[in-house]
């Protein structure tokens, strides 16, 4: 039996904290979470759940600070330009050995460890929207004074929502713009490829069923096969047939620089909101 985490306060739960706070709900290792929110309707949309306290900071006005105060392991899932301010507010009030863990993009490790002092064990992660169903990629960076214990017990936080891959602080934006970014790009594949169907005559309920049930299948296939993806579209694709043809007219279209150039712009932006533009 896995142990239980210990007491975990989400400091926005929005839509990555509150993705990470429904896959810690369905995990059932996470029974003591306290979840803040600035409005009284978001709060209300948590109440209810297995082991969470959701907390309306219009309504309790010094609910990050009680909720980091009794924590753990406190998620700061803010937006990236109010961390400073949150940090600076519950930092007087966390308990010595308190892990805090950065859900906010492009704030760096050495913002977060000047704001809250020296010796104060910090993780910088990057989970995507997948947490929602436990099948989440994580990427998590280690502060100065996030020793292999404090990793671990942040690492077995996140793989309660999926895997997790540990980086260097100078990778996670990288990262961010593959797995983070990852999901609206499969999104945007699907959306096209069912407009292509529509285009063919099929109706709208038709297009989506054949398409959705189609990458969900393919997925399934690659997560059963220890075949790798270019092996499994080779066994798709005969010689001379229709699948060869489709898929040299999408290499042939630079299907591979585009998403190196895609991917490429992703991080040029990664970068500006980190410098505050």
């Amino acid at each position: 039996m896995t142990t239980a985490l210990p007491p975990i306060a989400i400091l926005g739960a929005g839509s990555m904290g509150g993705a990470v706070l429904h896959g810690l709900v369905r995990s059932g290792l996470a029974p003591h979470v306290t979840a803040t929110n600035r409005t009284a309707a978001k709060a209300t949309a948590l109440e209810g759940l297995p082991g969470v306290t959701s907390v309306a900071l219009e309504h309790a006005p010094h609910g990050n600070v009680d909720a980091a105060a009794s924590a753990d392991i406190v998620l700061v899932g803010v937006k990236p330009a109010m961390v400073p301010d949150l940090l600076r507010e519950i930092a007087p009030h966390l308990r010595p050995g308190t892990i805090v863990v950065s859900l906010a993009a492009g704030v760096t490790l050495a913002t977060f460890e000047s704001i809250l002092g020296e010796g104060m064990p910090v993780l910088r992660s990057m989970p995507n929207t997948p947490a929602l169903v436990g099948k989440a990629v994580t990427g998590l960076a280690a502060g100065t004074s996030a020793g292999p214990a404090e990793v671990a017990v942040v690492r077995r936080l996140f793989e309660t929502v999926g895997v997790v891959i540990e980086v260097p602080e100078e990778q996670i934006d990288a990262l961010s713009t593959i797995s983070g970014s990852g999901p609206a790009y499969v999104f945007l594949l699907i959306e096209e490829l069912t407009r292509a169907a529509r285009g063919k005559g099929f109706n709208e309920a038709s297009a989506r069923l054949m398409v959705e049930q189609t990458f969900i299948g393919a997925t399934a296939l690659l997560e059963a096969s220890s075949e790798d993806p270019a092996e499994l579209r080779r066994q798709v694709t005969s010689p001379k047939g229709t699948t060869e043809r489709a898929v040299s007219v999408l290499q042939g279209a630079g299907l591979a620089e585009l998403f190196a150039e895609a991917t490429d712009a992703a991080l040029v932006r990664a970068r500006e909101l980190a410098a505050g533009s």
